[in-house]
């Protein structure tokens, strides 16, 4: 008999409510501590939170190539998930497809698929510290879902800054925020180049150049597509 993890069955219907809200509010911490430590969990959660927005943001009407789309899209992923969160994925995109075809007229493209995940270790500025990030390329360039825990949160002047880092040491800011939870960030370089993703204490102080205050660093796995 094949033994399974307390609560794994419920991993799919917990992420669909974290990603809509109605998650139980005794429920949510434990379910966010485990979206950090995993990749797939938070790969699975962006994109339950974007079918979310698109559903939300939609109009009435789709037309038929967007809606095809959207099932094969979904049956295709599916494929490469377990059976419990496969039907989550599929039931997520299903309701989604009302969205897709406004958003792919507005917008002219969809996401090309292409993936990769980082998982970020601390620095002895914040020892307790840890995160994890998915890249996804889209044509507008890489979008980048970082997820944090044990970083105070920063305020007054003072932020977090996130880093593109290559071998040569050329560093590529890839946004800026106050709280780590639930990031969404943007870089227009590829993580192909620039493998190393770190995260800096800042302040406004019209220095623009990062000031080498690290609280996490991690390095991407371009294997992982």
């Amino acid at each position: 008999m094949t033994s399974r993890r307390p609560h794994e069955d419920e991993t799919p219907v917990e992420l669909a409510a974290l990603a809509d809200g109605s998650i139980d509010p005794t429920r949510r911490r434990r379910i966010e501590s485990r979206v950090v430590e995993s990749p797939d969990l938070a790969a699975l959660l962006a994109e339950q939170e974007q079918a979310v927005a698109l559903t939300r943001g939609a109009a009435a009407e789709v037309e038929a190539p967007a809606s095809l789309r959207v099932r094969v899209e979904a049956e295709r992923g599916a494929r490469r998930l377990p059976s419990g969160r496969r039907a989550a994925l599929v039931g997520v995109a299903a309701a989604a497809v009302v969205a897709v075809g406004v958003w792919m007229g507005a917008f002219g493209s969809s996401p090309s698929g292409e993936r990769f995940s980082a998982t970020l270790g601390a620095t002895r500025l914040v020892p307790d510290a840890a995160g994890g990030a998915t890249l996804t390329k889209t044509s507008s360039g890489w979008r980048i879902e970082l997820n944090t825990r044990g970083l105070p949160g920063l305020r007054d002047g003072r932020f977090y800054e996130a880093w593109l880092r290559n071998t040569a040491g050329v560093l590529v800011p890839i946004g800026t925020f106050n709280e780590g939870r639930r990031v969404t960030l943007w870089a227009g370089v590829s993580p192909e180049r620039y493998r190393t993703l770190t995260v800096t204490r800042e302040r406004a102080d019209g220095v623009q150049g990062s000031s080498g205050e690290k609280v996490l660093v991690g390095t991407i796995d371009v294997g992982s597509r």
